[in-house]
């Protein structure tokens, strides 16, 4: 039967022109060690499958799991300068919540190509609702974060979603003399420090380029 990253991996070559594990990693934007670290912990980042699943108009869930149609519709409706950007299930933390780690596609929304262009690249888009009142008063409990993936290095001053440890933080990004600081925009929360090999833990999500709430 083989591992979980072994039928993944088959599926990609059966499905895309990628023929070898570096052709992954160029594909996917990251380091040829990033993809020999994912195979050695069985375990498919949920950025990966979006973003295949995007590029060579794939079904997400057949992608990672073998399940239903091996193809989607391109990411448009009738107009095509409208792109469908995916909302996911995991839920970001924003101090005291939690991450649903099971992933896959909610739903597709429609936004305008240019729309998001104008906001980063929209290829690498992803919403997901999140979690906690860490951020208030700019980021509130449920709101939906539309997040860039593209952004893999933080700037200081940027909100980025994080993943740090096992979970998903949004924070804005900082640093001092010694340590790397995660903060939250509301004062009732200390900074988050990570120094040292702490580091390795870290790794930046997306940065975070729009929300929506709903009225109360």
């Amino acid at each position: 039967m083989g591992t979980n990253f072994d039928r993944f991996y088959a599926r990609v070559m059966q499905a895309t022109d990628i023929a070898t594990q570096q052709a992954l990693a160029a594909a996917l934007g990251v380091n040829r060690s990033a993809v020999t670290q994912a195979k050695n912990r069985d375990a498919i980042p949920q950025k990966w499958i979006l973003q295949l699943a995007r590029a060579y108009h794939l079904a997400p869930d057949w992608l990672e799991f073998g399940k239903g149609r091996q193809h989607q519709p391109p990411t448009s409706l009738h107009d095509p300068e409208t792109v469908l950007v995916p909302r996911v299930k995991a839920v970001l933390s924003a101090g005291g919540g939690s991450l649903d780690v099971s992933g896959g596609v909610v739903e597709n929304l429609p936004f305008r190509y240019d729309w998001l262009a104008r906001r980063g690249h929209p290829a690498h888009m992803v919403l997901m609702n999140v979690t906690g009142d860490s951020m208030e008063p700019g980021i509130r409990h449920g709101d939906t974060l539309l997040i860039d993936q593209s952004h893999v290095t933080a700037q200081t001053g940027g909100v980025y979603a994080f993943g740090y440890e096992d979970s998903i933080l949004v924070k804005r990004f900082g640093r001092d003399a010694d340590a790397i600081l995660l903060l939250s925009d509301n004062t009732a929360y200390a900074p988050i420090r990570i120094r040292g090999d702490e580091a390795d833990l870290l790794h930046v999500i997306g940065k975070i380029v729009w929300l929506c709430r709903a009225v109360q």
